[in-house]
């Protein structure tokens, strides 16, 4: 194994380089374009994630010895294909959305520009990290919406690949979830972690009070004491007699969570622990956390919904080709035409257009050319969707590291807000703004 990404691709981008050097198409300026033609699970928005991330692996995508020995023995490539993918950098430009934006059916999400041959190449990449870190960062912007002002915590690093759940846990916190379970999320992405205890604490104990005063000795009294390992309400007066009234938190992990939530306040409330708050962890999504909403909760745990995108697990972008440049410098725009998978071509600037500070549409708009295009006349005052992303051989350091998440999880908490309530319901619908699609003058 290589700290290089470059074999994190399908074969057939290397079969379209291969066939583009010989035939002389490989040098032809392109724009390829990243998009989902519908939001997918019927969601109302979708939310960007993944993009600090992708940035990164671009920058390490290169073809060593040991990728290029690997692909000419299973005979991948020609000796020519295997000279320019050695010398492989990608040098064109990537600008897209803001990582924490919202995105709706057709928004042009990534746009990287540059030759054929170094631009395909970049497909897969691109794609299996922006569907994966979007569907989670979309889940997770919903269970955010269902929980209020009430905290979240991802804890599904044990119901996905081990990659898979640092990824997750740094596109939930990008859409409003405060912390993790997950180390390498924290020390990475500079995610807060937590976690105190799981039952195997207390069963690996002589008995419960046993178990609960060897973590308060160890943790203080602000701890968060798991008391349904056996039964609830005795778990919940050992808590407070071990602890008193000053105890941090209790955690419930099984029952029916509404009914349960309210009998262990209201047992904490008799015993005098009116501050100590309660903890929901049980298979939540982001329906059973609005079910929730009523009941005395503090705060949620999330885990196997959150990091499979809550039964949608990728977002269903995909990486089209929709401009290239002839051989007299003119610019082409090319689309696919078939049945349910028709596009729109040509290169895209979009805009966010706001009434009273409430979002009303997504104007995409199109040119054949190669410049970005200025905001429409008809909409002096909308929010352009769209900035560099990755120029001058390198990603832009604002979008990359922990400081890149932070700056992603702020633009995700304002754009948000600017969405009309009908965007903030739970059920499948229609988009909460519509895309219109505009010529350029």
């Amino acid at each position: 194994m290589t700290a290089s990404s470059a074999l994190l691709t399908d074969r057939y981008e290397i079969t379209m380089l291969q066939a583009a050097l010989r035939d002389g198409t490989a040098d032809r300026q392109c724009v390829f374009e990243v998009f989902a033609r519908r939001l997918a699970g019927g969601r109302r928005f979708g939310v960007v994630a993944g993009t600090g991330r992708l940035l990164e692996e671009i920058e390490s995508f290169r073809f060593g010895d040991d990728e290029l020995d690997y692909l000419e023995q299973h005979g991948a490539i020609d000796e020519r294909t295997r000279r320019w993918l050695a010398d492989y950098r990608f040098t064109g430009t990537i600008t897209g959305y803001r990582e924490g934006e919202l995105y709706f059916p057709g928004s042009p999400v990534l746009t990287v520009e540059g030759t054929f041959a170094e631009a395909v190449v970049l497909e897969t990449l691109v794609l299996s990290i922006l569907n994966y870190d979007s569907a989670v960062a979309t889940a997770a912007a919903r269970m955010a919406i269902a929980a209020g002002d009430r905290p979240l915590a991802e804890m599904g690093s044990r119901r996905a690949h081990e990659r898979s759940a640092v990824a997750a846990a740094r596109a939930a916190h990008i859409a409003g979830f405060g912390a993790t379970s997950n180390l390498e999320a924290g020390r990475t992405w500079g995610i807060p972690t937590m976690g105190t205890a799981a039952h195997a604490w207390t069963l690996l104990h002589d008995s419960e009070e046993e178990a609960f005063r060897s973590q308060i000795d160890a943790l203080g009294v602000d701890t968060t004491l798991l008391v349904d390992t056996y039964d609830i309400t005795e778990g919940v007066a050992t808590a407070v007699r071990v602890a008193g009234p000053g105890l941090g938190g209790v955690r419930i992990d099984s029952g029916d969570l509404p009914t349960v939530a309210a009998d262990v306040r209201a047992q904490l409330d008799d015993l005098g622990a009116h501050g100590t708050r309660i903890t929901v962890t049980s298979d939540l999504d982001e329906y059973a956390i609005a079910a929730l909403a009523a009941s005395p909760v503090d705060a949620y745990g999330v885990g196997t919904s959150l990091v499979t995108g809550s039964g949608t697990p990728t977002a269903g972008m995909v990486y089209k080709l929709v401009a290239r440049q002839n051989d007299d410098g003119s610019w082409l725009s090319v689309t696919k035409a078939s049945a349910d998978k028709v596009s729109h071509g040509g290169r895209k600037s979009a805009f966010r257009v706001l009434a009273n500070g409430t979002a009303s549409e997504e104007v995409v708009v199109v040119s054949d050319g190669f410049e970005p295009l200025d905001t429409p006349a008809e909409h002096p005052d909308a929010r352009p969707l769209q900035t560099e992303l990755f120029t001058a051989g390198g990603p832009v350091a604002d979008w990359t590291g922990a400081a890149g998440v932070r700056a992603a999880r702020e633009h995700h908490a304002r754009v948000i807000e600017e969405m009309p309530v009908r965007a903030l319901a739970l059920s499948r619908s229609e988009p909460a703004i519509p895309t219109v699609y505009r010529d350029a003058d």
